[in-house]
C-alpha cells in the first residue's frame, strides 16, 4: 500500500539540518565535518552554520581536539526521554496488525506476567480462525513456542522455577532436554510449536528487545496446520523475524536481533 505524499508546509531550513542529525545517528559515531556534509548530501560550507546552531542547542557537540562532531547532551536528553514515553505494547500492535494484515494469520503479543507468558493482545486476520486463545490467557513456559522464546532469552533466575514446576508434571519420559530446545531457539532466533500443545495449531514466536538489550515481548503467529508454513526459513517465519526486528529498532535496540 502506498503511503501519502505528507503535503504540509513545513520549514525547509530546519528539515535540511536535520540531515545533519539523522546522519550521526545512522553512523553513531563522531564523525569529521568533509565526511558528516557528504553523507547528509551537501558541502561542507553549507552544512557548518547548521552544526554550530545545534552546538549552541547542544544537539551537537565538537571534540577540541580532533574536530570530530557527535550528538551532545541534548539530544541524548531528547532520546532519552522519548525512550521513556515509549509504550512498547502500542508500538508492536501497531506492527503486529501490519503483519496480520500481510500474512492473513493471527498475531499474539505476550509479556512477562506474574503467572508466566501472558498473552496480552490479539491481532485477527480478516479471515474466520478458530483458536482458543484470548487476551489473558498464560502460556507454558516449555510446551508453547511463546514460552520457549521467553524461557530462552529472559534471565534464568526469572523462568527457573516455572520451568521446574511444568517439568515436575511431566512423566521422566515426556521431559524434554531443555537446554537442546532452547539453544535451538536461538540458533533461528524464534521459536516454533507444530500441532503441540494447540491440535492441528501451528504457531512461530519471536522475540522483541528493547533499547537496553532485554527481552520486552514475543510476537506470536498462529494458524490452522493446513494453512501455516512452521518452516525456519519459509515465507511466514521471514515476515515475522523481520517485524519483530523493526519493533525492537522502534523501541531503540541497536544490536542484531
Amino acid at each position: 500500500m502506498e503511503l501519502e505524499k505528507d503535503t504540509r508546509r513545513g520549514i525547509q531550513s530546519i528539515e535540511v539540518g536535520g540531515a545533519l542529525l539523522q546522519t550521526l545517528v545512522r553512523f553513531g559515531t563522531p564523525m569529521m565535518l568533509k565526511d558528516l556534509a557528504r553523507e547528509a548530501g551537501m558541502p561542507p560550507a553549507k552544512a557548518h552554520p547548521y552544526l554550530v546552531s545545534f552546538g549552541k542547542l547542544g544537539l551537537i557537540e565538537q571534540d577540541s581536539v580532533t574536530g570530530l562532531y557527535q550528538l551532545g547532551s541534548f539530544a541524548l536528553q531528547m532520546g532519552l526521554t522519548a525512550l521513556h514515553e515509549l509504550d512498547a505494547i502500542k508500538v508492536a500492535s501497531e506492527q503486529a496488525a501490519m503483519l496480520s494484515l500481510a500474512i492473513q494469520q493471527n498475531v499474539a503479543l505476550a509479556v512477562w506476567g506474574n503467572h508466566g507468558p501472558t498473552v496480552v493482545r490479539i491481532q485477527e486476520c480478516n479471515r474466520i480462525v478458530h483458536i482458543n486463545m484470548r487476551a489473558g490467557s498464560v502460556m507454558s513456559l516449555l510446551d508453547s513456542a511463546t514460552g520457549r522464546v521467553f524461557a530462552a532469552y529472559l534471565p534464568a533466575h526469572l523462568t527457573a522455577e516455572l520451568q521446574q514446576q511444568e517439568l515436575a508434571h511431566k512423566p521422566a519420559a515426556e521431559r524434554p532436554d531443555v537446554a537442546a530446545m532452547l539453544a535451538e531457539v536461538r540458533a533461528h532466533g524464534m521459536a516454533r510449536a507444530v500441532g503441540y500443545p494447540l491440535a492441528g495449531i501451528n504457531a512461530l514466536s519471536a522475540p522483541v528487545f528493547d533499547n537496553g538489550g532485554q527481552l520486552a515481548l514475543v510476537i506470536t503467529t498462529l494458524g490452522p496446520a493446513a494453512e501455516f508454513d512452521p518452516d525456519w526459513h519459509g515465507t511466514l517465519a521471514q515476515q515475522l523475524r523481520g517485524c519483530a526486528a523493526n519493533v525492537s529498532t522502534l523501541l531503540g535496540y541497536r544490536g542484531n536481533a
